[in-house]
C-alpha cells in the first residue's frame, strides 16, 4: 500500500499523562530519579561485570547485554517525556513517532529473546550441570545475543513495513507520552480490523508464546531444584525466583497491551509508565542486587576507588 495524498499528518500531539501542572512537576521529579537510577545502575552493572574476571560466566555475559538493552530502552522515550512536562503543546514529528515505534519494538523484541536465552542458561545449569561449560560456551552466548538483536529488529521492521504506508488524515492526538503501534494505528483513515489482527499475531501472540515457554521451562527447573537439598540448590532457587519475577513484570504489561491492542482503558497510561520507565530498573534491582558475586565485585570496586581517592 503506497502513501496517498490523504496522509496529511506531519506531526502528532502527545496528550501526556496529565494536564495538571502540579502533578506534572511531581511526575517529573519521580521519573527523573528513576531514569537516572536506571541508566546509572545498568552502566554500573556493565562496568562491574566487564572489570572483574570472576564474573565472566555465560549468565553474567547475558546479564551485561540485558543491561545494555535496558539503557537503550530508558533513552528512547523517557528523556522527551521529562522535557514535555514543561511544554504546553507536546508534539512529535511523523518521522520521530515512527522512530519511537521502531526502537520500542526492537528493544522489547531483543529483550524477550535474551530472557529466553537466560532461561536456557539456567535450564542447562540445573538439568545438565556436568555439561554446562561445554554447552554454554562463549560462541553460543554470542549467537544468543546476535539472534536476540536480529529478532528484535526484524520484528520491528515487520511493523513498520505497513505503518509507514498507512494514510493519516487526522486527528493526530496520541493519548500517551510516546508513540506506540496501537495508539498510532487508531489515527489512520482506514478500517483497523486487518491491522488489529496483524498486531495481535506479530506482538501479542509472540509475547504470550515466549511468556508461556519461559514459565514452563522455569517450572521444570523449579521441580528439579526442589528435589535437591544442597546449599547450591538453595542459591539456584534464589536466582530462579529473581528471574521469574523479571519475566512476570516484563511480559505482563506487554501481553496486556498487544493481546487487546485497540481496547483503551484508564489503567493503560500507568502501565505504559511502568513498562517504559520502571522496567529498565528491574535488571539492576532484581538480578544484580540479589547476586552475591556481583555484590562482592561491587564492594571490591568501591574499596579500590576509595583507597585510590585517599591516596
Amino acid at each position: 500500500m503506497a502513501r496517498t495524498n490523504e496522509s496529511v499528518v506531519r506531526e502528532f500531539v502527545l496528550l501526556g499523562l496529565t494536564s495538571s501542572y502540579e502533578l506534572q512537576l511531581f511526575f517529573f521529579v519521580i521519573f527523573s530519579i528513576m531514569y537516572v537510577a536506571s541508566v546509572l545502575g545498568n552502566i554500573m552493572i556493565i562496568a562491574i561485570i566487564s572489570s572483574d574476571s570472576h564474573l565472566n560466566s555465560p549468565m553474567n555475559f547475558l546479564l551485561r547485554n540485558l543491561s545494555f538493552i535496558d539503557i537503550c530502552q530508558s533513552n528512547f522515550a523517557t528523556p522527551k517525556m521529562l522535557v514535555d512536562f514543561f511544554v504546553e503543546h507536546k508534539t512529535i514529528s511523523f518521522e520521530g513517532c515512527i522512530t519511537q515505534i521502531f526502537l520500542l519494538h526492537s528493544f522489547v523484541g531483543s529483550e524477550m529473546m535474551l530472557l529466553v536465552a537466560m532461561a536456557y542458561d539456567r535450564f542447562i545449569a540445573i538439568r545438565k550441570p556436568l555439561h554446562y561449560s561445554t554447552i554454554m560456551n562463549q560462541r553460543l552466548c554470542m549467537i544468543f545475543v546476535f539472534i536476540s538483536w536480529a529478532v528484535g529488529i526484524l520484528h520491528s521492521v515487520s511493523h513498520l513495513a505497513f505503518i509507514v504506508a498507512l494514510p493519516f488524515c487526522g486527528p493526530n492526538e496520541v493519548d500517551s507520552f510516546f508513540c506506540d503501534l496501537p495508539l498510532v494505528i487508531e489515527l489512520t483513515c482506514i478500517d483497523r480490523y486487518e491491522m488489529e489482527i496483524m498486531t495481535l499475531i506479530n506482538s501479542g501472540l509472540i509475547s504470550l508464546s515466549c511468556f508461556l515457554a519461559l514459565i514452563i521451562s522455569y517450572t521444570i527447573i523449579l521441580i528439579t531444584v526442589r528435589h535437591r537439598s544442597s546449599s547450591g540448590s538453595s542459591k539456584a532457587l534464589l536466582t530462579l525466583t529473581a528471574h521469574i519475577t523479571v519475566v512476570i513484570l516484563f511480559f505482563g504489561p506487554c501481553i496486556y497491551f498487544y493481546i487487546w491492542p485497540f481496547s483503551r482503558f484508564s489503567v493503560d497510561k500507568f502501565l505504559s509508565v511502568f513498562y517504559i520507565v520502571c522496567t529498565p530498573l528491574l535488571n539492576p534491582i532484581i538480578y544484580s542486587l540479589r547476586n552475591e558475586d556481583v555484590k562482592s565485585a561491587m564492594r571490591k570496586l568501591r574499596k579500590h576507588y576509595v583507597n585510590s581517592w585517599k591516596n
